[in-house]
């Protein structure tokens, strides 16, 4: 059990092993505070090969706390677009407002000040004051609950608030104070590269193998134990690609919300036909010459699922001053512009690329 169990032990050899093993990544060559925690924040649902490219263009374009608290957030979103979970992006800037106006612009060192600012959790506060401080502070996530949960071989819900705060009391007991840093990368790197969370974990190749109590007793696949999520609701969706040729036609979703802010293609509760598609189209005082059907589509939220038909509709050609006159915030916009300019969800990638339209880029 991790309440028992001597972590101590584990301390050095995973060190040695950091030391030896640990990948070169882009946030890993530096002890800037802010890019850090921009690394961090990125890293959150998110694959680290992917965080790469995403990471490097934002720190170019908003290199500094100040640079991301005066970003206009159409900008913003569309810097982080194709990372999904956008609220992450908004909550850093409030939290970039906040440092700079009482902080002096540098995120502060100190755990408990961290837990203070918007959108950081005390799994990121930890990242922070440990790698860009090396103040000890524990930092847990589902990676390092995963390992630590292995090597004691304790079957607890990881689920439970109660489990991850023992886990933080006790990694505070035995974070070595001149290595904070170094200890809590090496303990990411080890649940990411070798005590993995899908198929099995490379045993042969872990510091911790002699000291494991999974491993000695073949129970790696039962752990850890982390209860049942409620199901994801289901919400059906027919998507409109309407188009002049070379415009398409975009609707700014609400300021709250899913997706808030954000641009999307038009579209309409529950699966269509295509006569009631055209009605929809004609609806909006538009002349659809052609209706072709796209194909299906799903794209899941942690909390929904979206399962989509599509039409492609092209319309008689527009002249500009129609766009305006349209209530509800939808704009006709240049497929170009639209990569450029509107953050798009990659919930609608399958059909951007009809459009030739690529999510998650910046030209």
């Amino acid at each position: 059990m991790l309440e028992t169990y001597p972590l101590e032990k584990l301390t050095a050899p995973l060190l040695e092993w950091y030391s030896a093993n640990a990948r070169k990544l882009p946030w890993r060559d530096t002890k800037d505070p802010y890019k850090i925690w921009v690394s961090e924040i990125m890293l959150q649902q998110t694959r680290v090969e992917a965080v790469k490219a995403y990471f490097a263009r934002f720190i170019k374009e908003l290199p500094d706390v100040r640079a991301l608290a005066e970003c206009d957030e159409e900008r913003l979103l569309k810097l982080w677009e194709g990372l999904g979970y956008y609220n992450r992006a908004r909550n850093m800037q409030s939290a970039a407002k906040t440092v700079m106006q009482s902080y002096g612009g540098k995120l502060p060192a100190d755990y408990e000040e961290l837990l203070k600012l918007k959108g950081v959790g005390s799994y990121t506060a930890g990242a922070i004051a440990s790698i860009a401080y090396n103040i000890p502070a524990p930092a847990v996530d589902g990676n390092v609950l995963r390992i630590l949960m292995r090597v004691s071989e304790d079957d607890s819900d990881i689920a439970k608030q109660s489990v991850k705060a023992l886990a933080e009391k006790r990694l505070l007991s035995v974070i070595p104070k001149k290595n904070a840093g170094m200890f809590t990368q090496a303990m990411m790197e080890l649940g990411a590269i070798v005590c993995v969370p899908n198929g099995e974990p490379k045993c042969q190749e872990c510091p911790w193998r002699p000291y494991c109590l999974a491993a000695a007793h073949g129970t790696f696949a039962l752990l850890p134990v982390k209860g049942g999520k409620k199901p994801r609701t289901i919400e059906e969706k027919t998507v409109f690609l309407i188009c002049d040729g070379k415009k398409v036609l975009l609707h700014q979703r609400p300021k709250k919300g899913l997706l808030a802010g954000m641009y999307e293609f038009p579209n309409e509760p529950g699966h269509l036909s295509t006569k009631e598609a055209a009605a929809y189209v004609e609806r909006m005082e538009l002349e659809p010459l052609r209706i072709e059907p796209m194909e299906e589509a799903k794209h899941i939220f942690s909390h929904k699922e979206w399962r989509m038909i599509g039409y492609l509709v092209h319309i008689a050609q527009l002249d500009d001053a129609y766009a305006k006159d349209i209530e509800g915030g939808y704009v006709f916009a240049e497929a170009k512009d639209s990569e450029r300019k509107y953050a798009i969800p990659s919930a609608f990638a399958k059909y951007a690329r009809y459009m030739d339209i690529q999510l998650g880029k910046m030209k």
